[in-house]
């Protein structure tokens, strides 16, 4: 799963649209005060968690978009990707 198929999942599956921000993919305007998010991170990997109250709490960082695409899909459904 990459991020568009993320956020076509979840989109899918009835999910509120401010639920989550995938860069350079969804993103919501204007910004909501949490959210689920999957970003690029400062070393070449992918950095996943949540926003909230103004701060990004990083939860878990991985070297693929996919294993990143997963535990948002995850986080967010309440079981992994099928």
């Amino acid at each position: 799963m990459d991020r568009k198929q993320l956020v076509a999942a979840l989109l899918d599956a009835g999910k509120p649209p401010h639920w989550f921000q995938i860069v350079g993919i969804h993103s919501y305007d204007p910004l909501p005060t949490d959210f689920w998010f999957m970003r690029p991170g400062p070393s070449g990997d992918w950095e996943v968690g949540v926003f909230e109250r103004g701060e990004y709490d990083v939860r878990a960082r991985f070297d693929s978009e996919s294993d990143a695409a997963a535990w948002v899909y995850e986080a967010i459904m309440g079981h992994p990707p099928p």
